[in-house]
C-alpha cells in the first residue's frame, strides 16, 4: 500500500515518468557460452605443459648422451 501511495505522489509531482518501473528494464543480453572458452584454455595449458615436459626429457637425454 505504501508503494502505491509513493507511486501516486511521484506521479502527481511529475517525477514518475523519469523513474523506470520494473517492466521498463530491458532484458540483459545473453552471456556468451563460457564452456567452450574454458575447454580451449585447458587444452592450451595441457599442450604447453606437455611440450615443456617433452623438451625437458629431450634435453636430459641429450645431456646424458653428451656426457657418456
Amino acid at each position: 500500500m505504501a508503494s502505491l501511495a509513493l507511486d501516486l505522489v511521484l506521479w502527481l509531482a511529475g517525477i514518475r515518468g523519469h523513474i523506470p518501473r520494473f517492466d521498463d528494464f530491458r532484458p540483459a543480453p545473453a552471456a556468451p557460452a563460457t564452456g567452450a572458452n574454458y575447454l580451449v584454455r585447458v587444452l592450451a595449458i595441457m599442450a604447453t605443459v606437455f611440450a615443456a615436459l617433452s623438451l625437458a626429457v629431450w634435453c636430459t637425454v641429450w645431456i646424458a648422451i653428451r656426457l657418456l
